[in-house]
């Protein structure tokens, strides 16, 4: 099973998350198909990027999205159409 799911990178203490696509059974930090995206906790979220067709292609063939990653997708939409409003 596919699952997109977040790795962490960066240093102690200080986490930086990419956002990939990999199979269930590899390593969280292990070999990945593909990164579709990057998360950053100790900035605001608009900053996160997400490759959102890849994401939608990677759903629309079977891949599971883990709970964080769906939580991190959603606020980051939520603060790209707020940023759309106020301009």
């Amino acid at each position: 099973m596919v699952k997109v799911r977040l790795a962490r990178a960066g240093a102690k203490k200080r986490p930086y998350y990419h956002i990939v696509v990999t199979d269930k059974e590899k390593p969280r930090d292990g070999r990945f198909i593909e990164q579709i995206g990057t998360y950053d906790p100790s900035r605001p979220i608009g900053e996160a990027s997400v490759k959102q067709a890849r994401l939608d292609y990677w759903v629309g063939v079977g891949a599971q999205v883990s709970d964080r990653v769906r939580d991190v997708v959603k606020e980051h939409n939520k603060a790209l159409a707020a940023a759309a409003d106020a301009s």
